[in-house]
């Protein structure tokens, strides 16, 4: 199922998404990026389960959500950017051993960007998003093989 097809709920407005705290909007991001990365290997070739886990895996962890949230920095409106921010600096958040602080930080930063513009119906923005995200690591891939 397409991402734009998850939600049958009516979209919120800036105001109502910004009502909800950014470990929240963080919670949901987490979901709506993963999907995307999903449908992204399912849709680039039919793989084993197993290695489409692995690859997603890759594009889920923190690390790479830090580095992902620095690429697409310089492309978000002063809006997305304060989003993104609140995210990264919200109190409460447990780093797990597996991620450095900061990136774990940066991470849920990208994550509430994602939550926050799902959940505001603003797909075709999280579309043009990811797809920059994509288009590097594509270009990266293809550079060292």
């Amino acid at each position: 199922m397409s991402i734009d097809k998850l939600s049958a709920q009516t979209p919120l407005t800036p105001d109502e998404a910004k009502q909800y705290s950014p470990l929240t909007l963080a919670f949901l991001g987490d979901s709506v990026y993963e999907v995307m990365v999903r449908e992204t290997l399912l849709r680039e070739a039919n793989r084993p389960a197993r290695e489409l886990h692995t690859q997603a895996v890759a594009h889920v962890r923190a690390a790479y959500q830090a580095d992902a949230a620095a690429r697409i920095a310089g492309m978000l409106t002063d809006e997305e950017a304060d989003i993104l921010r609140r995210g990264r600096n919200a109190s409460g958040i447990s780093v797990p051993k597996h991620a450095t602080p900061a990136d774990y930080r940066k991470a849920t930063g990208f994550e509430c960007l994602f939550g926050y513009l799902y959940l505001c119906g603003e797909i075709t923005r999280l579309r043009e998003l990811f797809a920059v995200i994509w288009q590097e690591h594509t270009q990266e891939h293809e550079i060292s093989e």
